[in-house]
């Protein structure tokens, strides 16, 4: 069964898209840690990030720098931090969330919860920085 990230990426259910490319796609976390708190995600399913060949694991970090850069632009924060998870959806993927404080991002921290309507504005506003 396909993941939902592939569903995403099939346009089988929708997402906030930010970045995309034939190999990966970036979209805003539907639970964000903060605002512009983005997910990297290769178009081809593998579940573990550490089972992808080189050139997949290379290109996906340099793909989410490029979205990296553009969200530090689009929100208010220090830094963006990535984070690698992986176990709550089959599918290899990096969390880039922007942050003013290392606290906040841990992940046992309660979500954002965010209108459709910012959600959809902070997506373009990073989209205009790509």
């Amino acid at each position: 069964m396909a993941s939902i990230f592939t569903k995403i990426i099939n346009r089988e259910i929708p997402a906030n898209i930010i970045a995309e490319d034939e190999n990966y796609i970036s979209f805003l976390d539907v639970s964000p840690l903060s605002k512009g708190h983005a997910l990297v995600v290769p178009k081809k399913e593998i579940d573990y990030l550490f089972d992808l060949d080189d050139e997949t694991t290379s290109g996906i970090m340099i793909f989410a720098k490029k979205v990296a850069k553009a969200i530090d632009k689009s929100v208010d924060c220090v830094r963006v931090g990535v984070i690698v998870v992986g176990v709550e959806v089959p599918h290899a993927h990096i969390h880039l969330v922007p942050f003013k404080n290392a606290n906040e991002l841990n992940f046992q921290r309660e979500k954002l919860k965010l209108e459709k309507e910012e959600i959809a504005e902070i997506a373009e506003k990073i989209k205009s920085n790509l």
